[in-house]
């Protein structure tokens, strides 16, 4: 498809830049009804007979800054691809060459050049792994905000731009369909006899490449790691024998699940990577409603969400948020989506 269908008006004052003071009070949009409600109605909105997926991803201090002999680097990491190893963008790597070590924290991590990888960055490998790399990077990393904020990150955004669910460290940027959930509104949709569960995706900055072709075939899609346990897969199934409504909470986690569905609409256990892409006129098999954020023009995401609720349907979505003062992007409001076909 031609990427300029996809294509909005956006002015940058719709942008969110900074997380409303309350997570669950921001505006929530019902597509198709075109209903303006909060988060916080979810407990309301969605009936008992309701699963709701998760992505329990956890947002990394990916941003580092180091040393080479007399040069500075800004290092952002993207992709983990082995215990102590990563895939990072890195500032005026024109000037490392293989084998060049990088020193960050006054020593605290090296890492070493093993390769460069065009497009995807450089291949760093470390002197730690694990816990211990993640620790020592918990005190000299910074949290790399998506580029479109044009700012550092605050002290505010360590807490905010992390879900009160995350748990599974590796994610460079946040699932930001969960940003607006509390701990108190978890345990009320849990009270009224809604049922949750968790897989991982480990959002990589891929997520912000722009699409800079002129149709959509021609894009190559960025790859993420994926794990949906067997206790996840059978879950959602039974969810599914019994009649219940399954509703993905964000972009990733029903990308997640149509790369490990099958055509009767079952998901298996799945730990790999995907680079599904997700365009009109993809047929869902996986979930019934998807809650996602408010989405850049001809972005990937927006391809993903007119295929899931319709493209015109969409436009007509995203012309009524903004003439109701919704907030786009990573902390802006959110909607609930129907499937088109459902």
């Amino acid at each position: 498809m031609r990427v300029d269908l996809f294509d909005f008006d956006l002015p940058e004052e719709f942008i969110a830049k900074v997380p409303l003071a309350k997570r669950d009070e921001a505006k929530l949009l019902l597509v198709p009804q075109f209903e303006n409600k909060q988060v916080k109605d979810l407990v309301d909105i969605l009936p008992e007979n309701t699963l709701m997926v998760f992505n329990n991803t956890k947002v990394i201090p990916a941003r580092i800054f180091g040393v080479c002999g007399e040069r500075h680097f800004e290092v952002t990491l993207h992709k983990n691809i082995a215990l102590d190893t990563w895939l990072a963008f890195i500032k005026n790597s024109k000037k490392l060459h293989e084998g060049d070590e990088i020193s960050f924290g006054e020593g605290l991590l090296v890492g070493r050049v093993k390769s460069k990888q065009g497009e995807s960055g450089v291949e760093l490998q470390f002197n730690k792994s694990g816990h211990e790399f993640f620790d020592v990077l918990s005190h000299i990393g910074t949290l790399p905000l998506p580029p479109y904020l044009k700012r550092e990150a605050t002290t505010e955004d360590f807490e905010r731009y992390q879900t009160v669910y995350a748990k599974e460290e590796g994610a460079v940027a946040a699932p930001t369909a969960g940003l607006h959930f509390t701990d108190e509104l978890l345990q009320k949709l849990h009270k009224k006899g809604i049922d949750t569960v968790e897989l991982t995706l480990h959002v990589g900055a891929g997520t912000f490449q722009p699409v800079k072709v002129e149709d959509t075939k021609d894009h190559k899609m960025h790859s993420e790691y994926v794990v949906i346990t067997k206790e996840v897969a059978d879950k959602i199934n039974q969810a599914k024998r019994d009649g219940k409504k399954i509703v993905a909470v964000g972009t990733t986690v029903l990308r997640s699940l149509e790369s490990a569905v099958d055509s009767d609409g079952f998901i298996h256990p799945f730990a790999q990577e995907t680079d599904i892409f997700i365009t009109p006129p993809y047929v869902f098999k996986s979930v019934d409603y998807l809650m996602t954020n408010f989405h850049l023009p001809k972005s990937t995401l927006f391809m993903l969400v007119s295929a899931f609720a319709g493209m015109d349907e969409m436009k007509k979505a995203y012309e009524f948020a903004k003439e109701n003062g919704y907030r786009f992007y990573s902390y802006g409001d959110s909607s609930l989506l129907k499937r088109k076909d459902n």
